[in-house]
């Protein structure tokens, strides 16, 4: 399987760069507390990052804010996932424990302060993409069971016609969340050369550790950008 990003989307973010991890043979089955407690302590030092300054003009969130304004996606209305996730923690709201690779995920995503997702490879029958959609393309919003077509030209994660997340890094689907019995997945950093992309690698480079340490799984590891636009796996 492939994970590709479509040259055309370069047009607009010419310094896009993904980092990503495949994990396959996973067994997600089981709670680690030492994960439990690693979330717990990235959303306390999360918590006092924010004391004095929003979530939204942090010079973490500005570029991808930045991207989607370029995207015609309104930053306000439709919040990145980070910047999501990083709003939450600053109300002291929280994160509620989903599963071990989640929480891991989550762990991470808050210590860098970066966009990470986590697809169920098992559930994709073609390669998985980040284009712009098309006609037919549709989307199950997550905890929902009807689908919702997507509008022509709105930047996805996309696997054949079935959308994973909508307007680019916003929203995941129902479709290919991650769930106890999930052990194949792939996770992609999404970042930006000359902002970001260190980190996204020192991220991807613990993630990739820390799977290994708690899950003993197979891993392939990677980055695309312009230069090199897909990774196969």
């Amino acid at each position: 399987m492939k994970f590709i990003i479509e040259n055309k989307v370069f047009e607009t973010l010419n310094n896009l760069c993904v980092a990503v991890i495949a994990a396959k043979n996973i067994d997600n089955t089981k709670k680690i507390d030492d994960i439990s407690s690693m979330l717990e302590k990235n959303i306390l030092n999360a918590e006092k990052d924010f004391d004095n300054i929003k979530v939204k003009e942090s010079e973490y969130i500005k570029c991808y804010r930045d991207a989607f304004q370029k995207l015609n996606i309104n930053p306000n209305k439709f919040m990145c996932s980070i910047e999501a996730l990083l709003t939450r923690i600053s109300k002291k709201k929280g994160m509620p424990h989903i599963n071990s690779v989640v929480d891991l995920v989550n762990a991470v995503s808050i210590k860098y302060k970066l966009p990470m997702g986590a697809h169920d490879l098992d559930s994709m029958k073609e390669d998985f993409y980040i284009r712009y959609s098309k006609k037919g393309d549709i989307f199950i919003p997550f905890g929902e069971t009807e689908s919702e077509e997507v509008d022509e030209n709105e930047l996805v994660y996309v696997s054949s016609n079935d959308v994973r997340t909508r307007r680019w890094i916003w929203r995941q689907s129902e479709h290919g969340k991650i769930v106890e019995t999930s052990s194949n997945i792939i996770f992609p950093i999404d970042a930006f050369i000359g902002i970001n992309d260190d980190r996204a690698i020192s991220a991807r480079d613990e993630l990739s550790s820390l799977l290994s340490k708690f899950f003993n799984c197979t891993l392939e590891v990677g980055m695309i950008n312009a230069e090199n636009n897909y990774i196969e796996f």
